[in-house]
């Protein structure tokens, strides 16, 4: 039962604390609009994501007002169009200007799926998907990009790691009059989840419902405000309190999915609890580890703390949803983050440093702006490493990394909204170029044999 302790608890987290619903995204399978004509294809894409999604918005709403829950965005997530372009042929950019129709229609504010599976190899329409990101993401607002580069079982293919390290430089060339937004919409991935509502790394993977509503939750604030209600527990107690949080906090995520699931009249997939901080003052997850009595989030400690709070999120979690998926966890966006920003800033959180915690949080190097003049290479070598702490611990791992054309190490790139702002942080110039240009395939590593 819930008593009216529990309600003013909920409210107080959601007016004071950021707690929200940061995203209800509708997963939608493109399968069936395959086609040998391009044209015909792109037609029956525009046709099914508005017959699907047409309610999508005005049904979040809906539930907003209800419930008094805030539910940041709405979006939609699609088939791997590389799929899509492998049966049709011809420029992959047809169907991204299709997505960027048929997702200011419906009112959402991004669609991601134009992405690629490439972790084993290229297969018939990945090659040509790639190569026209940029373009891609040049010419359109709301459409997301992932490629997925690795798994455990796979290993990581260094050809596709070589091609996305040149695709990223060319993202934030072609739109560095908008601040190199189109890099900002693109992710790499090593074991990517087929079931994640976050972009700008959502997809529909290919063993998902033919239409889904997954749901992703976020509570920084109110976690970290949780924290600091007792500053002097044992590390224990403070994962247990933290796993209260995010119990309370999944309840809310279950609730929204399966109502929306109701109205819409399809399945509900899952709920994403994802610690996603903002640029707004007491929504970061920097100031969540400072909380448990860190100087500054990067300094020593900082992986230990940020491993104590993704699991105990995680095992909060699990205990409220049985439908718990996607990345769930703790994200480390930079640029999303205010904490981190500010931590950047004075120097105690090197990129260094963040690949570290990449090896026990969520996703990996995420909305980092580094200088314009990074070569491709080295690009390619960062997406290498982090692919190969993802592959190794089984776990997903991303990159997201914004070249800031014509700026160096302090200038700031502002995107605004909830991508944020941000400092150029120091790339090492040691060049990996040579072990980059030996392209092949790094082998799956032993613990993957588990059959």
């Amino acid at each position: 039962m819930i008593n009216s302790r529990d309600i003013l608890e909920t409210i107080t987290m959601i007016q004071d604390e950021n707690l929200d619903i940061r995203t209800i995204t509708m997963g939608i399978s493109l399968l069936d609009c395959a086609d040998s004509d391009l044209t015909r294809s792109c037609q029956k894409v525009y046709d099914k994501i508005g017959r699907c999604a047409k309610d999508l918005v005005k049904t979040g709403e809906e539930i907003e007002k209800q419930y008094g829950i805030p539910i940041i965005n709405k979006r939609i997530s699609v088939t791997p169009i590389a799929m899509l372009a492998g049966a049709s042929g011809g420029d992959p950019v047809a169907y991204a200007r299709t997505l960027d129709k048929i997702s200011k229609e419906v009112g959402v504010n991004f669609i991601g799926g134009y992405s690629a599976l490439v972790h084993k190899g290229f297969s018939a329409g990945d090659e040509a998907l790639i190569r026209s990101i940029p373009q891609a993401l040049c010419e359109t607002d709301q459409v997301c990009s992932s490629v997925n580069i690795g798994t455990t079982k796979a290993g990581i293919n260094m050809d596709a790691v070589r091609m996305m390290g040149k695709v990223i430089k060319q993202c934030a060339e072609l739109t560095a009059d908008r601040q190199c937004i189109g890099a900002a919409k693109l992710v790499v991935f090593c074991n990517a989840p087929e079931d994640n509502p976050f972009m700008a790394g959502a997809f529909h993977g290919p063993g998902e419902p033919d239409c889904v509503i997954n749901v992703g939750v976020s509570g920084p604030g109110v976690v970290r405000a949780a924290v600091a209600k007792h500053p002097d527990v044992p590390l224990n107690e403070v994962a247990d309190i933290i796993k209260k949080t995010a119990f309370k906090i999944t309840r809310m995520g279950q609730l929204v999915g399966s109502e929306a699931s109701r109205r819409l009249g399809v399945p509900f997939g899952i709920v994403d609890l994802s610690l996603a901080p903002t640029p707004a003052i007491g929504d970061s997850v920097a100031h969540i580890l400072e909380e448990m009595g860190l100087e500054s989030c990067g300094g020593p400690g900082t992986t230990a703390a940020l491993a104590l709070l993704n699991d105990a999120v995680k095992k909060g979690g699990v205990m409220a949803s049985s439908t718990v998926g996607g990345l769930s966890g703790a994200f480390i966006p930079v640029s999303e983050d205010a904490g981190m920003i500010d931590a950047a800033r004075c120097g105690s959180l090197s990129l260094e440093k963040l690949e570290a915690m990449t090896a026990v949080c969520s996703v990996g190097l995420d909305m980092i702006m580094i200088p314009g003049d990074t070569t491709p290479e080295t690009i390619s070598g960062i997406i290498a490493d982090e692919a190969a702490i993802g592959m190794v611990n089984y776990k997903t791992t991303a990159v997201r990394l914004i070249p800031a054309i014509g700026k160096t190490v302090g200038e700031d790139l502002n995107f605004g909204g909830l991508l944020g702002y941000g400092p150029v942080m120091k790339v090492s110039t040691f060049s990996p170029a040579k072990f980059i240009a030996r392209g092949g395939h790094i082998p799956a590593p032993l613990q993957s044999l588990k059959n």
